[in-house]
């Protein structure tokens, strides 16, 4: 917790899931080139190389810890940019005519498979979800039969509430019936071990800021052999494929990000899952009738790092992210993209959500303390009892 000379915290952060505060380590990385190291790396010349070794230093590492080959690894601006890279390229490249996706997945994802649609280039269908928003398997394996190469993109863990979709399996069905899968693994990547050698999937994506590392950088991981045509045209970098001079210092920082995330994953995971089992007691017993989207209070179906409460409804409903914020608790609605938008949010509408009833989407991180959620639930509490009681 950020400490003013009073014992009351300067702000208290529980919104990880939107970006994550950089990690030291990671910061001391990037600093030679953000000062000595400046060349550009398409130059031939000594400082021109010495950042081009690196950068490929970076994707090696990023290789090695998802078991991938460097030139599987691409480097871009995040993890939309990734996505719309597998989706852009891979149907237009390979001549697709069907997507197949589902109504809970990010805005990266949905937004570029209807644009497609609407011009006509593709076919979309939607995998059919239960109330607590479980991708039905049998559905999907329904949606590929019979059709002829289709495309299919289906997230690891849900942004707003966290669930987890079992991307073995969907790989393994996407793998019977031919299809490309691409999985949005922006929220899991640095959180969980991905091996690309035990998966059937042809792309997943990385987001540095998700994991501890600089924003405006990202990367995806495309399965040699798959091809696909570029978003950005204009030079020969990142191996054709991805114009621009590269962000140098956010890969480099990238990189160590991950390299530490891979590193300390396993007492990562412990402390965030305790945080998160620490809010769910300390909320039940102190709001009445406090509910959880989706699967996010299921242990093994959700993302340790996010918990989705739904509050009883409540004159104060419309102003609790404001008044969280007054009282020096930073977190989110839904998802960070559509922050200050009018739309609620679609994830939750479509698991039809009462929207009567607040959502608060606490996200945890490494960084946090269980005297943090101690004064977060306690924040939320105060709010809510007036108007309650």
């Amino acid at each position: 917790m950020t400490q003013t000379t009073s014992s009351t915290p300067s702000f208290v952060y529980f919104d990880n899931a939107a970006t994550t505060p950089l990690d030291p380590e990671v910061l001391q990385a990037m600093l030679p080139f953000l000062s000595q190291h400046y060349g550009n790396p398409s130059s031939l010349h000594g400082p021109g190389r010495q950042v081009r070794a690196a950068i490929e230093n970076a994707r090696k590492t990023v290789a090695h810890l998802l078991n991938a080959a460097p030139a599987e690894i691409i480097f871009t601006s995040g993890g939309t940019e990734a996505d719309n890279y597998a989706a852009f390229g891979s149907i237009r490249t390979l001549g697709l005519k069907h997507a197949i996706t589902s109504p809970l997945e990010h805005h990266a994802v949905l937004h570029p498979l209807q644009a497609l649609a609407k011009s006509g280039e593709i076919e979309l269908h939607y995998v059919r979800h239960n109330e607590q928003g479980t991708l039905d398997m049998a559905h999907l394996e329904e949606l590929l039969a019979g059709r002829s190469r289709t495309f299919v993109s289906l997230m690891h863990a849900n942004n707003e509430i966290g669930n987890l979709n079992d991307i073995v399996t969907i790989g393994e069905i996407c793998a019977q019936h031919n299809a490309v899968f691409h999985t949005d693994t922006v929220q899991t990547m640095g959180h969980y071990r991905h091996d690309v050698q035990q998966l059937k999937n042809h792309f997943l994506v990385g987001s540095a800021h998700k994991f501890h590392g600089p924003k405006g950088v990202g990367f995806i991981y495309t399965r040699s052999g798959v091809q696909v045509s570029p978003l950005i045209h204009g030079g020969a970098q990142e191996r054709n494929v991805r114009s621009g001079t590269e962000n140098v210092y956010g890969i480099v920082g990238l990189a160590k990000a991950l390299e530490i995330a891979v590193r300390d994953l396993a007492a990562h995971q412990t402390h965030v899952q305790g945080l998160k089992n620490r809010f769910i007691e300390k909320l039940r017993a102190e709001i009445d009738d406090v509910q959880f989207n989706g699967c996010s209070e299921i242990a093994d179906k959700s993302l340790y790092t996010v918990l989705s409460v739904s509050l009883p409804p409540s004159a104060i409903s419309e102003m609790l992210l404001f008044n969280l914020d007054i009282s020096k608790v930073a977190a989110s609605g839904g998802s960070a993209c559509t922050s200050g938008a009018q739309a609620g949010s679609h994830v939750l509408e479509a698991l039809g959500c009462d929207p009567d009833r607040a959502t608060v989407r606490f996200s945890m991180s490494k960084m946090n303390t269980e005297a943090e959620v101690d004064y977060a639930v306690a924040a939320l509490a105060k709010l809510y009892r007036p108007v309650t009681a």
